[in-house]
């Protein structure tokens, strides 16, 4: 698996398999900084610093996110869906979870699974 290409570019398509390989590796990375900086700093100093730590996670979270909404054949503005209370990161998680992407090439590029 290319992990610069998963966490860094915008361009191409993901199936599920390294969606959920990318998501679930910066969720924990996510908790563990947490759990770490809590530990060593109380909350004050420390809720500084895992917003800083959200923040550097976030690009990489767009990107895993938007290479598997191109391979829904949708545009990576599908992401704002998350913004929409409980709804939009329902619809996040079964569409990008757990349904497949489109079959061959679409406009995006060609198949992972091809």
């Amino acid at each position: 698996m290319d992990w610069n290409y998963l966490f860094t570019s915008f361009e191409g398509r993901i199936s599920r398999q390294p969606f959920w390989i990318g998501a679930v590796l910066l969720w924990v990375i996510n908790w563990v900084a947490a759990a770490i900086l809590y530990g060593l700093f109380g909350e004050g100093f420390a809720n500084i610093l895992f917003t800083i730590v959200s923040l550097v996670l976030l690009y990489p979270s767009l990107a895993v996110g938007a290479k598997r909404w191109h391979d829904r054949d949708k545009s990576a503005w599908w992401l704002l869906i998350v913004l929409i209370p409980v709804v939009g990161a329902l619809w996040y998680l079964i569409e990008c979870g757990f349904l497949r992407g489109t079959e061959g090439e679409n406009r995006y590029g060609p198949d992972p699974l091809a």
